[in-house]
């Protein structure tokens, strides 16, 4: 087990270093909620719990994310599931700008933080979603 999880790290900071993805939660979580409280942008929540743009950020009033939600920042979004705890993807920005590897990764005890495949963004991209959460 220890050696897969060195193995997904050290991908991580190789293959990942120029295309990037947000963090998604397997359905192997087991709620303990280590995660939530590591999060810089404050984009993990707990399953069936409402989210929105202005947790954890500096956004306000009026604001279109990335995949072109547009709400008002205070305005609660629909939880993204319902069971296990979640990341909102347009709140992730992988810690990059804030830490060297996602920190929801690092303290998950069953690591089913991983890499979202369909949710794919470069550095820069992480950056700059970062310089529009905190102003």
């Amino acid at each position: 087990m220890k050696y897969v999880l060195y193995l997904h790290r050290f991908f991580y900071k190789t293959i990942n270093y120029y295309t990037l993805m947000a963090i998604k939660i397997t359905e192997e979580c087991i709620n303990c909620g280590a995660c939530e409280p590591e999060c810089p942008n404050n984009a993990i929540y707990e399953g069936g719990n409402e989210w929105r743009f202005a947790d954890g950020t500096s956004v306000k009033g009026m604001f279109t994310s990335k995949s072109g939600i547009s709400a008002d920042a205070d305005a609660p979004q629909t939880p993204v599931a319902m069971d296990i705890y979640y990341i909102v993807s347009d709140k992730c920005t992988e810690c990059v700008g804030f830490h060297d590897e996602p920190q929801c990764a690092a303290v998950c005890p069953v690591d089913c933080c991983v890499d979202d495949e369909n949710w794919r963004e470069s550095k820069e991209d992480l950056l700059a979603k970062k310089a529009t959460l905190h102003v």
